[in-house]
């Protein structure tokens, strides 16, 4: 269906792809992953664009191939007086109009042969697209994504996350012969996250996903295409058999790296005892000799583990507080309400400490970007604030803490930095390296722009973070990162997420908006609720059994243990059969 040969492709500033290649045929569901900025969203749009490009390599699609796309910066219109249902029917509906209008002029036209030939290409078209059943497969996939209720809603009634869900059965729908969803997970809470999932795992089709969504690449795909560092692989199976692999290799390769360290340091010492020698003495067979040992250092360095795949540099996001508050009360909310044409929230009362990492979660929908910008306006009559909180905000609309114009150089100015060499110095920490200073931030991945949101939150050292889906478009090594930040960080965090892993991982409790109020629960119970909900009883047991030797075996890697690693591996592989 499709297939990429020894493709390469620039920007100006930067290498993107090195002759990468690959395929995609039937019935795969491939997850397209790799660290933030690699080019996944481009090499997405070369594909579906590739007349827009001037690239070296092949590119071979199926003629008449026809793509379903759904994108991660998809709006809804909020101005669109048209109900669900005929949204996600509109191709058929403008097909069977053609049809219509066509029949009733035939009824007075002559020229009846061109009128033919037009209605045997609508009736083509509607049958190409699955349209005698179209009524009744709206209805089903409506069903499966837990949206019935929604058939005869305006499409402006939708929240964010229902309107991208409806957007997936919309494309999804028109059966394309390739489907292409760039971050279709972005935003969606739980619930609609897996409605997404039985939408993926139900379709039919070459199937082909941008995603860095844990829950999603656990239980979605049978392929994986990982692009890092301009090159490319793929591996037939589970993104966690993947996983696995990747570990083992860095394990083998690790092994071999060491061996090469020593051994280089081991000739280094020898060249310096030969120069010593060569110093006081002359001799020809000791010049040799000399040369011999710099050719073989030459060549082992040269030949020194180099891989992409396993060798990926985690950002270091630091979370750090200058004005650190003694154990206290810093935000309490009392009695606070929220509209907006309808009732969002009422009878708010909640208190958190100058040490807590607290989750806000709910529906799309629910009102919690509401609450949390009302708390750093800090003007509501209901929310106090201690005299001594200093907040920072992490925007899910990136362009509203960043200005999007600005390079990330000026960007930093701005927020008080001195000089270029701290500028470089804190944003390399975050993965930028220094030519992409001058970048204006407007050309930076959705990823990106959450990283150069952390490292503005950390610059500004406050004891108060509200974060407002932090997760969002990071890679997984990004998110991980963020984890062990959080994990670290000695001030308050409030933050909004439906990320469970990041949730479950370094939250001390979850505030769930639920009948329009907010209760108080324990991760422990949020847990289990979301367990009972949508895992088998024994998955949370063994995915904690996984992480403790996950965390073993990267121990045992850095103090070069290699055969206790090696065996902890078995264990791992173990455990992932039991998933």
């Amino acid at each position: 269906m499709i297939k990429v040969e020894n493709l390469s492709y620039s920007f100006p500033q930067k290498d993107l792809y090195n002759k990468i290649s690959f395929t995609l045929e039937d019935d795969q569901h491939c997850a397209f992953i790799g660290t933030s900025g690699t080019g996944k969203s481009t090499l997405i749009d070369i594909i579906m664009n590739p007349e827009r490009y001037i690239f070296d390599g092949k590119l071979e699609i199926t003629p008449n191939c026809r793509i379903g796309y759904v994108s991660q910066f998809s709006q809804l219109d909020k101005t669109k007086e048209i109900t669900v249902f005929e949204y996600i029917a509109e191709e058929f509906i403008k097909l069977q109009n053609e049809i219509n209008s066509i029949c009733a002029e035939m009824e007075t036209s002559s020229d009846i042969d061109s009128l033919l030939e037009k209605y045997q290409q609508s009736l083509d078209a509607l049958d190409a697209i699955g349209g005698d059943d179209f009524e009744s497969n709206i209805t089903k996939k409506l069903n499966l994504a837990n949206l019935s209720k929604y058939e005869d809603l305006m499409v402006s009634k939708l929240s964010g996350g229902e309107f991208k869900l409806i957007q997936v059965i919309k494309e999804m729908l028109t059966v394309p012969d390739l489907m292409i969803m760039d971050e279709p997970d972005v935003f969606l809470d739980f619930e609609h996250l897996n409605a997404l999932k039985n939408l993926i795992n139900s379709h039919k089709g070459i199937m082909l996903v941008i995603t860095h969504n844990r829950y999603l690449l656990n239980h979605c795909f049978n392929k994986i295409i990982h692009l890092e560092n301009t090159e490319l692989q793929e591996y037939n199976g589970r993104y966690i058999d993947y996983n696995f692999s990747l570990l083992q290799s860095k394990i083998e390769l690790q092994e071999l790296a060491d061996a090469d360290a020593q051994e280089i340091e081991r000739n280094k010492k020898i060249i310096d005892k030969l120069r010593f020698a060569a110093t006081y003495y002359t001799c020809a067979s000791r010049g040799r000799a000399l040369d011999a040992r710099v050719s073989l250092l030459r060549r082992l360095e040269e030949r020194r583990i180099k891989e992409p795949f396993v060798d990926i540099k985690q950002p270091e996001i630091s979370l750090v507080t200058e004005n650190e508050i003694e154990e206290t009360i810093v935000l309490k909310v009392n009695d606070y309400s929220a509209s907006f044409k309808d009732v969002l929230l009422e009878n708010v009362n909640f208190e958190i400490n100058s040490t807590d990492k607290v989750a806000l979660i709910g529906p799309n929908g629910s009102g919690k970007t509401t609450l949390l910008r009302e708390i750093f306006k800090n003007n509501h009559e209901s929310i106090e604030i201690h005299e001594d909180v200093q907040m920072a905000f992490l925007s899910q609309l990136q362009g509203e803490m960043l200005n999007e114009s600005n390079t990330m150089q000026e960007e930093f100015f701005e927020a008080g930095f001195k000089n270029y060499d701290e500028i470089r110095t804190h944003l390399f920490n975050y993965g930028f390296e220094e030519e992409l200073m001058n970048q204006k931030i407007e050309a930076l991945s959705g990823g990106e722009k959450n990283l150069l949101q952390l490292a503005k939150i950390s610059a500004s050292k406050a004891n108060l973070l509200l974060l407002d889906e932090p997760t969002s478009h990071l890679d997984t090594y990004s998110q991980i990162a963020l984890e062990k930040a959080i994990e670290n960080y000695n001030g308050a965090i409030l933050m909004i997420s439906h990320d469970f892993y990041s949730i479950a991982n370094c939250m001390d409790y979850v505030l769930l908006i639920e009948d329009k109020t907010i209760r108080k629960m324990s991760i422990r119970k949020f847990r289990k609720m979301i367990y009972a909900n949508h895992f088998d009883k024994d998955y949370l047991e063994i995915e904690q059994k996984k992480k403790e030797v996950e965390t073993k075996i990267a121990l045992a890697l850095k103090d070069t243990n290699f055969v206790l690693a090696k065996a902890l591996s078995e264990e791992l592989e173990a455990l992932i059969k039991l998933l």
